[in-house]
């Protein structure tokens, strides 16, 4: 497709562009395949914006004919237009931030608002701007990611040898949203995994994601598909004894009420009977999921949008958002699996109903508690990789669209916004604990939505991993008769830049300089008056927020002065 289909107004002279933290100011506007570009046309002045189409959640706009309009605007240049017509365009950001755009020409405004709502909601993966991206400083990666399955599998086989790195997902065939490698017990084979894999909904058969130093593990999976008539499979009840010792017991932490658990069984699913699953006990934690949590956050961002400045109804509306209450039960399901596995000293398994949700949310909040190494600002950066990049939480399904979207929901969820939120609540409660800052979070938080890079494009590794070499060919004899790429060669990873490898090269922005390692596992409180909205990304574009994030950058750089003047102390 030309990007040029949906581009019929390019630019626009005298546009007024009305930003939050900045005055008015008048300029150009332009409109490429995958950016919107303002220019302030003053001679005094430098200020630009550029904003990436796909961060466009909403576009709001009114055209009126006016009389004196540039009176309206006096203020942000010379004026001109004494009539005619205008409009008003009021894009809503996928990163909370609101802009308005006062358009002269109502034909103009209804071409650019066009544009916008089309090319900021291309569904084509390969026509997204991660492909197009080529800064002049970095080169195509020759390895994409951190490596962080293979890297885990190393640290445990140095202490374990009951673990084994299995290929048996190599082509995606016994679970497509599975990565090619997984771990699971040295004792059960290839063969078996493949049965269990017909057990479980999706193929998502018992991996191991975590292995604690006292020699308990994490494992998860999705649902086990026992339906009405209580079916068995042998083969997945000896991979989970084979998890554990036959005199230890295990936890099954399941993130659906009992109930929900047994409708389940009438559509097909189930869960892991006590009568077959002896050594197993399972436990029901209720979490909230896609359309419930999308309307939680829709509740929570229209509330940090009221201005009427009354306390007693903002505080109402923050509660009814419900926001606060899935961060405590995430963070408190998080802190069960950990109180198994660190003081219980039992291996746990996670899963709700597909297990590309909420078990990766609470598998990797237990693994922030209880692993230094996943605390350090690469640990953790692997860590996201590992159990929501590579294990397949399907980002292009639950990013869609964000809060401001007028469109109908579909199958979007801020799972991955929750896992920040309760990573920052960790972070405060804990500030000496943790090897990254909040900017890191906010960044990941937008990245998420609207990237430069192809880190969170696609559903799965297999949509990722196919590189747009491997065409399908069909031969006619012996002469090819024609080549075509099937939807998932998209050749993500040989054709887009890698957000965390980017990141890493930029520590010193995202470290913590306050980090004092520490071997134990840290508790977060989640009483409520211990739990606090996240105003550095709910309110971001609040000058109190501002004020907030200049004080810390502040104290930031104090404390590197400070620790650079110690080492020159103790090298002299």
């Amino acid at each position: 497709m030309e990007f040029s289909e949906h581009i019929k107004t390019a630019n626009v002279e005298d546009v007024v562009l009305r930003q939050p933290l900045h005055p008015p100011c008048r300029g150009t506007l332009c409109i490429t395949g995958h950016h919107l570009l303002f220019s302030d046309r003053e001679e005094d002045s430098s200020r630009q914006l550029l904003l990436l189409l796909r961060n466009i959640d909403a576009v709001e706009k009114s055209v009126e004919n006016l009389l004196a309009y540039s009176g309206r605007v006096a203020n942000a240049g010379r004026k001109e237009r004494t009539s005619g017509s205008s409009g008003t365009i009021t894009i809503k950001c996928k990163d909370r931030q609101v802009l308005q755009l006062d358009i002269p020409g109502m034909e103009q405004c209804l071409n650019i608002a066009h544009s916008i709502e089309k090319l900021s909601s291309l569904d084509c993966v390969s026509e997204m701007y991660p492909f197009f991206y080529r800064p002049s400083d970095l080169s195509l990666p020759q390895r994409w990611g951190l490596n962080s399955c293979e890297r885990l599998f190393a640290q445990i086989k140095s202490v374990s040898d009951h673990w084994r790195l299995s290929s048996v997902n190599e082509d995606f065939s016994v679970c497509p949203t599975y990565p090619q490698s997984v771990i699971v017990p040295c004792d059960v084979d290839d063969d078996t995994l493949r049965k269990v894999a017909k057990f479980r909904q999706g193929g998502r058969f018992p991996v191991l994601c975590y292995f604690h130093r006292n020699g308990m593990v994490i494992m998860r999976s999705s649902q086990p598909m026992t339906g009405a008539n209580r079916k068995r499979c042998r083969e997945d009840e000896l991979l989970l004894q084979a998890v554990i010792d036959s005199s230890e017991k295990g936890y099954i932490i399941d993130t659906r009420s009992g109930q929900q658990a047994q409708q389940a069984r009438m559509t097909g699913g189930g869960f892991e009977s006590k009568s077959v699953y002896s050594s197993w006990k399972r436990l029901h934690r209720q979490m909230e999921r896609s359309k419930a949590l999308q309307e939680s956050l829709v509740k929570l961002v229209d509330a940090c949008s009221d201005e009427s400045h009354n306390m007693d109804r903002w505080l109402t509306r923050l509660e009814n958002s419900k926001w606060l209450s899935h961060v405590q039960t995430a963070l408190s399901t998080a802190g069960l699996v950990a109180e198994c596995v660190e003081r219980d000293g039992h291996s746990v398994l996670v899963h709700g109903s597909e297990g590309t949700d909420c078990s990766l949310l609470i598998s990797t909040l237990a693994q922030v508690i209880m692993d230094p190494c996943c605390r350090s600002l690469e640990g953790f950066l692997a860590l996201l990789e590992r159990e929501f990049i590579q294990a397949g939480h399907p980002f292009q399904q639950r990013c869609a669209h964000s809060a401001h979207s007028h469109a109908r929901l579909q199958q979007e969820s801020p799972i991955f916004l929750l896992l920040l939120d309760c990573v920052w609540q960790v972070w405060r409660q804990f500030p000496l604990a943790v090897g990254f800052s909040e900017a890191l979070l906010l960044r990941l938080a937008s990245e998420a939505y609207a990237s430069d890079y192809g880190t969170f494009l696609c559903n799965s590794e297999q949509e990722r991993s196919v590189s747009t070499d491997d065409l399908l060919i069909y031969p006619k004899s012996s002469q090819i008769l024609f080549l075509s790429v099937s939807r998932s060669e998209l050749g993500v990873k040989s054709k887009t830049h890698c957000l965390f490898q980017a990141l890493l090269r930029q520590t010193e922005k995202y470290s913590n300089p306050l980090y004092e390692p520490t071997e134990l596992a840290i508790w977060p409180s989640v009483h409520p008056q211990s739990l606090q909205l996240w105003r550095g990304f709910f309110l971001r574009w609040t000058q109190q927020a501002r004020y907030l994030e200049e004080a810390q950058e502040e104290i930031r750089n104090m404390v590197m002065e400070w620790g650079k003047a110690g080492l020159q102390l103790m090298s002299s």
